[in-house]
């Protein structure tokens, strides 16, 4: 897996603050990070300006909330969530390339459901991987080709797929339809092609 995935515009949720190097890497080498709602005042603690801070911004203090107004995109939709309304404005000012970091911990529904939530930008239009301190989580569509190391664990969440199949993974592939089946496989080359029809998501470990 190449660990210099780096975009312009990275989306950094209010999950766990990342603290793993690759993680890191790829958010302060963005050149604009957009901040869902409370996720704007760890990253600025951390010296930084976000580009853009959205969200319902329930999170954020009043006196924050005044110093960086200019910056603020205030979304009060109540039926998505910070993450979404961020991914929708990119996707709506023409930006179809991103990165997530910092979507995961802390509540476990919530890393439940940002995880799911790709397949659906995926869908939407978005070429977008979500990194966390461990791995990184890549939606897919139909046969897909990653690089990877030999001997990574990789791991395949299905949605809807069917016939899938790879010669590139320690143990065969099957049409599963629990979360758990498609879990820690190992890559054996250094690319892995993943055969399919439809949706599914996979993890690979770093």
């Amino acid at each position: 897996m190449r660990l210099n995935d780096y975009k312009k515009f990275v989306i950094l949720g209010n999950g766990e603050y990342p603290t793993s190097s690759i993680p890191l890497s790829i958010l302060y080498n963005a050149e604009h990070v957009i901040c869902c709602d409370g996720a704007a005042e760890n990253y600025v603690s951390n010296g930084m300006l976000p580009y853009k801070i959205i969200g319902d911004c329930d999170s954020l203090s009043k006196n924050f909330k005044n110093l960086y107004k200019n910056i603020i995109i205030q979304v009060t939709d109540q039926e998505t969530n910070d993450l979404t309304k961020s991914v929708k404005y990119l996707l709506d000012s023409g930006i179809t390339e991103f990165n997530i970091v910092g979507a995961t911990g802390k509540r476990e529904d919530h890393t439940l459901g940002n995880i799911s939530l790709i397949m659906d930008y995926m869908n939407m239009g978005a070429n977008v991987r979500m990194y966390t301190d461990y791995g990184v989580f890549i939606p897919c569509h139909d046969t897909c080709t990653f690089s990877t190391n030999p001997k990574q664990q990789l791991s395949i969440i299905n949605f809807d797929a069917k016939r899938i199949y790879s010669k590139d993974l320690k143990y065969p592939l099957s049409d599963f339809t629990k979360w758990w089946q498609g879990t820690l496989n190992e890559t054996l080359y250094d690319t892995v092609t993943i055969e399919a029809e439809g949706d599914y998501l996979v993890y690979i470990n770093y």
